[in-house]
């Protein structure tokens, strides 16, 4: 079960689809091998970034028993939704077929602290026993949660053990948050958002690792060991070797196309297909991403990783 000691890399899995747009079974379970082995400590699935929105409610419930079977690390799985009753449906099979906890991003329709802090006494509620985790990603969902509030959220809501940091920029609200429970507040766990971009400052902010989905979750995993084993410098070399391909990921509109197509470029997803709504990359764009990767492969062999 997922708790506030949750730490590591929680790899934010895309949903792989064949090129009629079905459900690419095959390289669902390769795409599972592939995270776990590249060092993930969890997996979320059925995020923004799983293209989540685009599955019917029939489809969510087989993706989530698919990789929950194939897994060895614990399952978050989002499960945000207009209505509680869709929520509470897809938090209940989940949890029923062995995943770790839920993850809930507020509705773009909430505008005050208030509404904020109620949507979330409702959502706990609605949940029940279910840990969750708060996502605050306002760059998407257009709802800036304010430190106080998320503090308030986790005083009032003892099943809330995790918050998705991906506020941006964020790093002065980590700084608050663990400020907050060095002075008594329960301390949960942050796992962090937006690419990587940030990973190693939210680590030295008192992130506890990632949750977010670059193509090379190998980075990530590997610079949370080096922080962790008290070797930043070496976490910085390694982050710096990714630091091009991050970036060029990170595009507003086009990355999840880009993670798409490494993936696939990998080996580790047959397709780099995206459902509709949602294309492919140009064909000057795929040149780039592969001459960054190629880049990056020699740059890595000259640190010696």
């Amino acid at each position: 079960m997922l708790d506030e000691t949750a730490k590591g890399v929680f790899t934010i899995a895309v949903t792989p689809f064949l090129p009629d747009g079905g459900i690419d079974w095959d390289s669902v379970d390769r795409m599972v091998d592939f995270y776990i082995a590249q060092g993930a400590t969890g997996l979320t699935i059925l995020g923004m970034m799983g293209e989540a929105g685009k599955l019917t409610a029939e489809e969510s419930i087989p993706v989530v028993k698919r990789v929950t079977a194939r897994s060895t690390v614990p399952i978050v799985v989002g499960v945000s939704a207009p209505g509680f009753a869709a929520m509470k449906t897809l938090s209940d099979a989940a949890m029923d077929l062995g995943a770790a906890g839920v993850m809930v991003a507020p509705p773009g329709s909430l505008k005050t602290d208030d509404q904020i802090l109620t949507y979330y006494h409702n959502t706990a509620e609605t949940l029940g026993d279910a840990p969750f985790v708060l996502q605050d990603f306002p760059l998407v969902t257009n709802v800036v949660i304010p430190t106080k509030v998320i503090l308030q959220v986790v005083a009032d809501c003892p099943t809330c053990v995790m918050l998705k940091h991906e506020d941006w920029p964020g790093l002065e609200k980590i700084s608050a948050l663990r400020k907050a429970s060095d002075a008594g507040a329960r301390r949960i766990s942050i796992l962090c958002g937006n690419g990587g971009l940030y990973l190693l400052e939210e680590m030295l902010r008192g992130a506890d690792g990632a949750m977010t989905g670059f193509a090379y979750p190998e980075m990530m995993a590997q610079v949370i060991a080096a922080y962790t084993a008290g070797d930043t410098d070496h976490a910085r070399d390694i982050f710096d070797a990714y630091m091009p391909m991050v970036r060029y990921e990170a595009q507003p509109g086009l990355g999840l196309a880009i993670r798409k197509y490494t993936l696939a470029q990998r080996g580790v997803i047959a397709h780099d297909t995206l459902r509709k709504p949602g294309g492919g990359l140009s064909a000057a764009t795929k040149a780039e991403v592969d001459a960054l990767a190629v880049r990056q492969a020699d740059k890595l062999r000259s640190f010696g990783f």
